[in-house]
């Protein structure tokens, strides 16, 4: 290669150029040039990418002695940057199989680099990008030592104990740096990416209890312990730790009605009514009274409906408790909600259509400056028309709903229930075409629902001339709103007899077994799930057959071992389900973990 004298500006072209040249040749895999333009612009100016790409090519070629020679005169009359060549000669004699000298290569990367804090953190990360991660931990702990600061690095050290699967040292690291910083948000996203598997959780949980142990009053750790139990959906635990922040920081119940919600949110309606009953015996005279009052009666309500067989019995020991709220605070703005929730009940599960509508319209009456309220009240209004047989009526009252809350979520929601009613009523275009519109909804559970509905119609029509099928199917989706199980039942026993082989048969099965599990007719709703799981497992149901099994046999069938059984399978063969969470908790809950 022929070097030309240049003048300054020149030399700074002719570098640019050369750097061109080596990564050109680099990127068509042709090392050796690349090799001769890369040790050319070394020697004039340091840049890492070059050196590593320098290093990648010489592991390529296999040219040591010429890198040993290079490395040797770079480290000389480049000493600034001795620190990278000792880094990258590492590297080097790692890929000749020479671990030892490859190991003192690294210590002398973390010799050179000196006081130089921030050349540490750089070396540091470069380590691990090159799968060094002790190599990486040492000339952290090398900058802790140097600087004798052990608040350094913290976040970055955490990275590193993962890498090295030591959680316990990454835990520390990490708790460490948020109480230093009272940086919550930032030490949860860590947790929540580092702790994975079932040993690093129980570790954290362990860990957690000991701070608050030995620190009781530094509120940071409880934060952190209440985060992690929701994440877990450990709603109990969380109330716990919720309950002694409430008492020590005086925050008034806020904290715990907000847990109260979540709860609810998450279907655990026992430990939802447990916190909102709390807060009813805890601050009689508070704000919050009125609201947690109803709703500890409301997870009382949740519960009594998602317990099967449904107890008329236990509906009516809701109705009342609802009255004795109504009768205490008076018919106001107080308790408009609980006589809504009085009149879905009335029509729901005791039949009363005429009381549930005289109820709607006193809470309508004072609730009308509300029209939130109002149309809520509405809707319902429509659903009783719809249960006693009128969908005329119903969709008159859905459809001025749709007017009324043009642009918002109520308004999503009177068109979600107009399009379900074509759906009933077998009108699958029309219903087809608001659901399409519905998909775009603001409302995430909204646009779910229309998309699934609609997802059903299209995979489900245009099959035969009459949709035969698809026209009875929705005709059972229709008992079983207006609660006509039994009937619904016959419905489906023929329908999966004449459809074994239709594209409905999941679906069929799917629904069927739900039937059975209301009626608690608990083994005719085993064998449906068997044989939607075995036939259908690799599509949408096969998480929700082998979670509602699993369920059944812990909740009605007292097999331990097979429930067990069921939500390991569920967790490894469904990774992605939104059943893991809960699995995992009811799988740990039946093995006896227990974390003090």
């Amino acid at each position: 290669m022929i070097y030309i004298l240049v003048s300054a500006g020149g030399g700074a072209a002719v570098a640019q150029s050369e750097k061109e040249m080596a990564e050109e040749y680099y990127k068509n895999g042709d090392c050796p040039k690349a090799l001769t333009y890369y040790s050319a612009l070394l020697k004039s100016s340091f840049e890492k990418v070059s050196l590593k790409n320098y290093t990648s090519c010489i592991i390529k070629t296999k040219a040591w002695s010429d890198a040993e020679s290079f490395y040797k005169k770079q480290i000389k009359n480049d000493a600034p940057n001795a620190a990278w060549y000792y880094l990258y000669w590492g590297v080097l004699l790692e890929a000749q199989g020479k671990v030892q000298e490859a190991g003192k290569k690294s210590d002398q990367a973390i010799a050179a680099s000196g006081a130089r804090t921030e050349l540490k953190r750089e070396m540091a990360e470069e380590f691990r990008a090159i799968n060094k991660p002790e190599w990486a931990k040492n000339i952290l702990l090398d900058a802790r030592a140097a600087t004798k600061r052990t608040d350094i690095f913290q976040l970055e050290l955490a990275s590193v104990y993962r890498d090295l699967n030591d959680p316990e040292k990454m835990i520390d690291e990490l708790l460490s740096y948020g109480m230093r910083y009272q940086n919550t948000e930032v030490v949860q996203n860590m947790l929540q990416d580092f702790t994975k598997d079932e040993k690093e959780q129980s570790l954290l949980e362990k860990v957690l209890y000991d701070k608050i142990q030995k620190f009781p009053n530094e509120g940071f750790y409880n934060e952190l312990l209440i985060w992690y139990q929701i994440q877990r959906k450990d709603f109990y635990k969380a109330f716990v730790q919720e309950r002694a922040l409430d008492k020590r920081f005086k925050h008034n119940g806020a904290r715990l009605y907000n847990l109260g919600q979540l709860a609810l949110q998450n279907l655990d309606y026992t430990n939802a009514g447990l916190i909102f009953d709390h807060l009813v015996k805890e601050y009689p005279k508070g704000q919050l009274y009125p609201v947690a009052r109803r709703m500890a009666i409301f997870a009382r309500e949740e519960q009594v409906k998602n317990t099967y067989p449904i107890k008329r019995s236990e509906v009516q020991k809701l109705l009342g408790q609802y009255q004795q709220l109504v009768d205490e605070l008076g018919v106001n703005a107080r308790t408009i909600e609980a006589l809504r929730n009085m009149a879905i009940l009335n029509a729901f599960y005791m039949d009363d259509f005429k009381k549930a509508i005289d109820i709607l319209q006193t809470a309508i009456e004072a609730g009308k400056h509300e029209k939130n309220f109002v149309d809520k009240c509405k809707l319902d209004l429509g659903d009783i028309y719809l249960l006693q047989g009128e969908p005329w009526e119903a969709t008159l009252v859905y459809s001025q709903v749709e007017k009324s809350q043009k642009d918002d979520v109520l308004g999503y929601e009177a068109k979600l229930r107009n399009a379900k009613l074509h759906y009933y009523k077998g009108e699958f275009l029309l219903a087809k075409a608001v659901l399409d519109i519905l998909k775009h909804a603001t409302s995430r559970e909204i646009a779910n629902d229309a998309n699934e509905l609609s997802l059903l119609i299209m995979d489900n029509t245009g099959l035969d001339t009459f949709e035969t099928a698809m026209r009875q199917y929705s005709s059972v989706e229709l008992l079983l709103f207006q609660n006509k199980k039994f009937e619904a039942i016959d419905s489906l026993k023929s329908l999966y007899q004449r459809y074994q082989n239709h594209s409905l048969t999941d679906e069929i099965l799917w629904l069927r077994a739900r039937t059975y599990i209301k009626l608690d007719s608990n083994q005719q709703a085993l064998e449906d799930l068997k044989l939607l799981y075995s036939k259908f497992g690799h599509d949408i149901y096969g998480d929700n057959a082998l979670f509602e099994m699993a369920k059944l046999y812990q909740e009605k069938l007292n097999d331990k071992d097979q429930a067990m059984k069921l939500y390991q399978e569920l967790m490894e063969k469904y990774p992605g389900s939104i059943f893991v969470a809960e699995s995992r908790k009811r799988f740990r809950n039946l093995r006896g973990d227990v974390i003090n």
